[in-house]
């Protein structure tokens, strides 16, 4: 199960986090803010922000499509349309990432940017490292092995762990299936 990928709210998501943080940052602490923002808006509305899919890597858990779009991999199969990540946040030097445009769209709910800012306050000015040893800890993430790059975190196994019933968390993956599906007739028809 996942959701689209939604990369307008993952940019403006990214740019919260960038604008309270002065502007630039590590791509591994956006990554963690990310993961974390969204990983309490699976726990509190059952479903994410950024729609995206989760992996386990060495660092702990990172949102696939975001992680690709900070090192200007984009899916080939991606259709894009209007404002896309490199027109808002660009790589800098020694693993940075900084906001070079604010995003003039803004998707997000209030709700949203309230849970963003929330998770900025908590978490915003604790060290990088410390967020990856934190996150190493979540039960969802799996060290990959020797040879492995990620390890795919499945939406119905983390929405259990944090705390749905089987049948609400089979409830949400197959809302999400049928979101998702939408949106892909729905850019077939465009």
């Amino acid at each position: 199960m996942s959701f689209p990928f939604n990369e307008r709210k993952s940019i403006q998501l990214a740019a919260i986090f960038l604008n309270m943080r002065g502007g630039e940052m590590k791509h591994l602490k956006l990554i963690k803010l990310m993961y974390l923002a969204d990983r309490e808006a699976l726990k509190r509305w059952g479903h994410s922000i950024t729609g995206d899919r989760y992996i386990s890597m060495d660092k702990g858990p990172v949102l696939s499509n975001v992680l690709n779009l900070i090192h200007d991999e984009r899916n080939p199969n991606q259709t894009v349309t209007g404002l896309v990540w490199s027109d808002c946040i660009q790589e800098s030097d020694n693993h940075n990432v900084k906001l070079v445009r604010k995003p003039t769209a803004e998707p997000l709910s209030k709700a949203e940017i309230e849970l963003a800012e929330e998770i900025f306050n908590m978490y915003g000015s604790v060290n990088r490292w410390k967020l990856v040893e934190m996150t190493h800890g979540f039960p969802e993430y799996t060290k990959p092995t020797e040879g492995k790059k990620g390890i795919p975190i499945h939406h119905l196994a983390l929405l259990k762990i944090l705390g749905k019933t089987e049948q609400e968390a089979k409830s949400l993956c197959a809302y999400g299936q049928s979101v998702k599906r939408t949106h892909q007739l729905l850019s077939l028809n465009a």
